[in-house]
C-alpha cells in the first residue's frame, strides 16, 4: 500500500517537476513551485544547506534549519587534541578557508604557498587552531551561484571549522530562540543527525588515530561518546563510505542506525543488512526500481544522493525511496 501511495504522489509530482532547473546549480524555484514531501519522508540538507551557504558551517546548518529538513547531514574527522569536528576535507583547502588575520603564528595559512599541506591536515591541528578559519570562500561557484556567506541571525558570521559537540550545543539554542517561528524551533528539537566518518579504504591515515580497519578506533569511540553524553542517540545515524568503520561500530553499538554510502553500481545490499546496517545512500544516479525493491526487501531504507532538482526528486520517489539528501532543501520546504 505504501508503495501504490508514493507512485501516485509522484505523478502528481510531474508539473513541479518540468519547472526546475540545472541539476548542478539547482536554481530557486519561486514558493508556489516548492512542493511538500511524502508523510514519513527523510529529508537530509547536505552539509548544511550546501547550495546557499558554506558547507558545515553554524550558518550553513541555520539555514537548513530555517527550511525545516528533518536531518543534518555532515561530515566528522578528528583534531590533533582527539575531537570531533564538523568538516569535509582531510585538509583545510584554500579554495574554501583562509586563517583570521590576528590568528596566531602557529595556525598555518593556506594562503601561503610555502605552508606544506600537512600542517593543513584537520589531524595536525587543535581545536583552538581550527577555531581561526573562516570558511566562508564557494570553490564551485557554477555549480553553486545562489551560495552566500552573509551572516544569519543566530550563528552571524561564524563561519569556523567547529567540534560537533558546538554543533549539537547550537541546534539546542536555536530550538530555544524567540527569533524562530514555532514550527522552526519544534523541527529543531527533534531534528536528527546523519554524521558521516570520513575515513577512506585507499588511505588509512585519513583520520590519523592508529584504525587497524577491524577493531574500533579511537575516532569512533569519541564519536560514540559524545552522542550518548548529549543525548541524541535516538534521532542520529552513523554513515560512511568506509564499512570497516561501521562494521566496527556496530561491534560496540548494537542499536545505532548505520548507513552504507555507496558510488556505482557494485553494491551488496545483502552484506549491508547481515553487516547491521539499516540504510542504503547510494549516488542518486545508481536508484533503480530493482535495487530499491532489493533494498526494502534485505530490511534497508534508500536515502540516495545528492538530489538537487525536483525532476531527480520525483523520479527517485516514484521509484520509492525512503528519503533524500540535498545541497538545496528549499527546493522542497518553505520556512514559516
Amino acid at each position: 500500500m505504501r508503495r501504490v501511495l508514493v507512485l501516485v504522489f509522484g505523478v502528481l509530482l510531474v508539473a513541479a517537476a518540468c519547472q526546475t532547473t540545472d541539476a548542478e546549480t539547482g536554481s530557486p524555484p519561486s514558493t508556489n513551485d516548492a512542493f511538500a514531501l511524502p508523510s514519513g519522508f527523510d529529508l537530509q540538507g547536505h552539509r548544511g544547506a550546501r547550495g546557499l551557504k558554506p558547507e558545515n558551517t553554524l550558518p550553513s546548518f541555520e539555514t537548513a534549519l530555517d527550511l525545516g529538513v528533518d536531518t543534518l547531514e555532515l561530515d566528522l574527522h578528528y583534531s590533533s587534541d582527539d575531537e570531533v569536528v564538523v568538516w569535509h576535507d582531510a585538509q583545510v583547502q584554500p579554495a574554501k578557508c583562509s586563517v583570521a588575520e590576528d590568528a596566531p603564528v602557529d595556525v598555518p595559512d593556506p594562503d601561503d604557498p610555502s605552508t606544506p599541506s600537512s600542517a593543513l591536515e584537520i589531524r595536525s591541528l587543535t581545536i583552538d587552531q581550527l577555531a581561526w578559519y573562516r570558511c566562508d570562500r564557494n570553490p564551485e561557484e557554477t555549480r553553486f551561484p545562489r551560495q552566500d556567506a552573509s551572516p544569519t541571525p543566530i550563528a552571524g558570521a561564524a563561519y569556523g571549522i567547529i567540534p560537533l559537540i558546538e554543533l549539537i550545543a547550537f541546534v539546542e539554542d536555536y530550538a530555544s530562540d524567540p527569533g524562530k517561528t514555532e514550527r522552526q524551533r519544534a523541527n529543531a528539537s527533534g531534528v536528527a543527525f546523519n554524521v558521516e566518518t570520513k575515513r577512506d579504504v585507499g588511505d588509512p591515515e585519513t583520520i590519523g588515530d592508529g584504525f587497524n580497519g577491524v577493531d574500533v578506533g579511537p575516532f569512533e569511540m569519541r564519536l560514540l561518546e559524545i552522542i550518548e553524553t548529549t543525548g541524541i542517540g535516538d534521532r542520529t545515524t552513523i554513515q560512511s563510505f568506509d564499512s570497516r568503520s561501521l562494521v566496527a561500530i556496530r561491534a560496540v553499538d548494537p542499536d545505532i542506525p548505520l548507513a552504507f554510502l555507496t558510488v556505482g553500481d557494485l553494491v551488496d545490499l545483502s552484506a549491508y543488512a547481515r553487516a547491521g546496517g539499516t540504510i542504503w545512500s547510494p549516488a542518486s544516479a545508481q536508484v533503480t526500481p530493482n535495487r530499491v525493491i532489493e533494498a526494502h526487501d534485505a530490511g534497508l531504507a534508500v536515502i540516495p544522493w545528492t538530489v538537487n532538482t525536483i525532476e531527480e526528486a520525483n523520479r527517485v520517489i516514484t521509484l520509492g525511496v525512503d528519503g533524500l539528501i540535498t545541497d538545496v532543501p528549499d527546493l522542497f520546504v518553505i520556512g514559516s
